[in-house]
């Protein structure tokens, strides 16, 4: 199977971003459990297994654990994506892994530009932007 690495990279990124958003640097020791949704769970799996790190007493790569430290830096995502693309392009193996890994991705989440992820108690409900989070609230609903 040939993966073409730029595509898988960028695809990849938006998981593996969205997964050290929410763990920081601890990410790649988080249990399966943890995983606060698809796109997280995903991207957790997707760097255990491109860096290799499963444990807490193994420490975080340095461009995960500075991503970690500032989140939403594009510098810092472009370096880990370079950090990714330069580890996947020596073992075309874990490449076709980890494009198998984006694939069953696809089928539970939903990343990328615009994306929306809805949560609804009671009578409030609250969207998740990619740039930021919209809390509506809405009034007691009457049927008649």
């Amino acid at each position: 199977m040939s993966v073409d690495l730029a595509t898988l990279v960028g695809e990849v990124s938006p998981y593996v971003t969205a997964a050290i958003g929410t763990y920081g640097a601890a990410v790649l020791a988080q249990a399966q459990e943890d995983a606060a949704d698809a796109t997280v769970g995903w991207g957790r799996k997707i760097l255990q297994r491109v860096f290799g790190i499963t444990s807490a007493d193994e420490e975080a790569p340095e461009t995960v654990a500075e991503l970690a430290g500032d989140p939403e830096n594009a510098d810092l995502q472009a370096a880990l994506r370079v950090r990714i693309r330069r580890i996947l392009a020596g073992d075309p193996e874990l490449a076709a892994e980890v494009a198998q890994m984006v694939e069953r991705a696809r089928g539970q989440a939903a990343v990328g530009q615009g994306q929306v992820i809805a949560y609804a108690t009671g009578n409030a409900q609250q969207a998740n932007l990619a740039q930021g989070s919209m809390n509506v609230s809405f009034g007691a609903r009457h049927d008649r």
